[in-house]
């Protein structure tokens, strides 16, 4: 990748006609070794929040060598570019060809289940196994989170007992049980109401964990979501561990991937047009603003310029506007509303931040676009769990004219709920 000292650098030197995903493998870096020192316990990172090869070589370089993947392809990328690393299939459905992959080609002993028929399929494809670690998803509450992950995966309690039981017999290895409490997370007391759960389960069951797998939710900060410090779910699910029913080798695994690699890119585009309110980029929803449409999620913004003095970050009284993407579809929008600069025209870069988690993973070539470059930067991204930036992103005011001055906008604070 080629490097700048800002993304304003880029548009100095370059004026790029492209999306550009903007790497901050710094911040990525920082993200890694805060798990390691504040989780007591094993860091598997979420391949599918961020597979760009640069994100799993940062992570494997800075000491996060365990990797929760959901497929071949994931396994194959972490193996190419963190070899040697420790994986776990965590998808709780798998084709019989996956499993078998993952077993005998790939060396993969862990393998994650939330019915009978996935158990018997497991034990089918590797040849009976016994030296399988096999671990339980659970059905847990997704209360205080943005994205509910509770429809589509997890044994329901009054069925998880017979499960853990199944499994437990299946393997002379380890068992253990997972659950995720849902994408950005913003209680973290969530995570011991859910070690609650699945201590009841395991009780009912008459079995021992050998794993406990707190699964993902971590959190990060965008417009008008600003979470408790992550030490904050630390301490709770070290609260909740310390009171499950498990044995003194039990393990603690966590599977970060927001937390990890939202603040470690954000997405330059170009604005080709603009009608009023409307301002039309070169990338949108099949590239790598997915979230921002369909979802309705808020990114932080910045508007740069390119002028005859190389280029400039525009500031000034503030506007409300909404995106649409470059492909002929009328869904490729976003409304936001993004708050930006009013004078925005034609030509100008729009800098959207936080998008290291799920950005670039669900880019498509629709209508032949999403083709976006990557480089490096060394700034600190637009908010920061970590201390790199400030933790929160001042929304503005709408005042009678839906305008504030920009200075008042980054002068507000938000109170934490």
């Amino acid at each position: 990748m080629q490097r700048y000292h800002t993304p304003l650098d880029l548009v100095r030197m370059r004026a790029p006609e492209r999306p550009v995903a903007i790497a901050r493998p710094d911040a990525v870096a920082v993200a890694a070794r805060w798990f390691q020192d504040n989780f007591k316990g094993d860091v598997f990172y979420a391949v599918k929040a961020n597979p760009s090869p640069w994100v799993i070589e940062t992570l494997a370089a800075n000491g996060v060598t365990s990797f929760d993947v959901a497929s071949i392809p994931e396994i194959e990328l972490v193996a190419q570019h963190a070899p040697g690393s420790r994986m776990a299939f965590m998808h709780p459905v798998k084709s019989r060809a996956a499993i078998a992959a993952a077993y005998f080609d790939h060396g993969v002993r862990t393998f994650a289940l939330d019915t009978h028929e996935e158990l018997a399929k497991i034990l089918a494809a590797t040849g009976d196994a016994k030296d399988l670690n096999l671990i339980v998803r659970l059905g847990v509450s997704a209360d205080g989170a943005a994205y509910s992950l509770s429809g589509k995966f997890g044994v329901d309690p009054h069925q998880a007992p017979a499960l853990l039981l199944a499994a437990r017999r299946a393997t002379q290895d380890l068992m253990g049980v997972s659950f995720h409490v849902g994408s950005q997370c913003m209680r973290p007391t969530a995570f011991q109401a859910a070690m609650t759960q699945a201590s009841r389960a395991l009780v009912r069951a008459g079995v021992f964990a050998d794993v406990v797998d707190v699964g993902g939710g971590f959190p990060s900060v965008y417009p008008g979501m600003v979470p408790p410090a992550l030490a904050d779910y630390a301490d709770s699910i070290e609260r909740g561990f310390a009171e499950m029913m498990v044995h003194e080798t039990t393990e603690l695994w966590c599977e970060p991937g927001r937390a990890l690699v939202a603040e470690g890119s954000s997405i330059l585009t170009k604005v080709e047009l603009r009608k009023g309110d409307a301002l039309y980029l070169n990338d949108g929803s099949y590239g790598s603003l997915f979230d921002a449409a369909h979802t309705k999620w808020p990114f932080p913004v910045k508007l740069l310029r390119k002028d005859e003095d190389g280029a400039i970050e525009v500031e000034g009284p503030l506007k409300p506007f909404r995106f649409y993407g470059p492909t002929c579809d009328s869904i490729d929008h976003m409304p936001g509303p993004f708050w930006l600069p009013e004078d925005v025209r034609e030509g100008d870069y729009v800098e959207i931040g936080m998008m290291g988690a799920y950005g670039v993973a669900m880019n498509t070539r629709f209508n032949g676009f999403g083709d976006a470059e990557t480089v490096a930067v060394e700034d600190a991204p637009m908010a920061s769990m970590f201390g790199l930036a400030r933790r929160s992103i001042p929304l503005p005011r709408q005042e009678s004219q839906n305008v504030v001055k920009l200075s008042r906008a980054r002068g507000k604070k938000r109170r934490r709920k």
